[in-house]
C-alpha cells in the first residue's frame, strides 16, 4: 500500500461524495416517475417537455449511479489496501491525482493510453 497518501482523508472524501449522491437519488425520484398520459390535464407539450426531462433526470442518474460505483470499488480498494495502484499497471497512482478525483483507478499514462484506443 501507498504509505505515503492519508487514506483516511480519502475514505472521509469518497464516503462523503457517495452520501451526496445517494442524498440527490433520493430527492429526484419524483422527476424520474412515469409521466401521465392523461391529456385532459396535460397538454401535448406539456407532456412532451415533462418526458425530456424525465429523459434527462434519467441519464444523470445513470452517470451518478457509475460514479457511486466507482466510489463503492474505491472503498473497498481501501479496505483491501489495495487504494492508491493503478488497477492495470500497479504503479502508484499520483497523490494529485487522487485529490482531483478520490475514486480514479488509473494513474494518468494507463488513462491517456486507454484514450488513445
Amino acid at each position: 500500500m501507498n504509505e505515503e497518501i492519508d487514506l483516511e482523508y480519502f475514505k472521509k472524501r469518497l464516503e462523503d461524495r457517495r452520501k451526496v449522491i445517494l442524498d440527490g437519488q433520493e430527492a429526484k425520484k419524483k422527476e424520474t416517475a412515469p409521466v401521465e398520459l392523461d391529456q385532459a390535464r396535460v397538454g401535448r407539450l406539456s407532456r412532451m417537455d415533462a418526458m425530456q426531462q424525465q429523459a434527462m433526470s434519467q441519464a444523470a442518474d445513470r452517470l451518478l449511479d457509475v460514479e457511486r460505483q466507482r466510489i463503492q470499488t474505491a472503498l473497498s480498494r481501501i479496505e483491501s489496501e489495495e487504494y492508491g495502484y493503478c488497477i492495470l499497471c500497479d504503479e502508484e497512482i499520483a497523490e494529485k491525482r487522487l485529490q482531483f478525483d478520490p475514486s480514479l483507478l488509473t494513474c494518468i499514462s494507463c488513462a491517456q493510453k486507454a484514450e488513445e484506443k
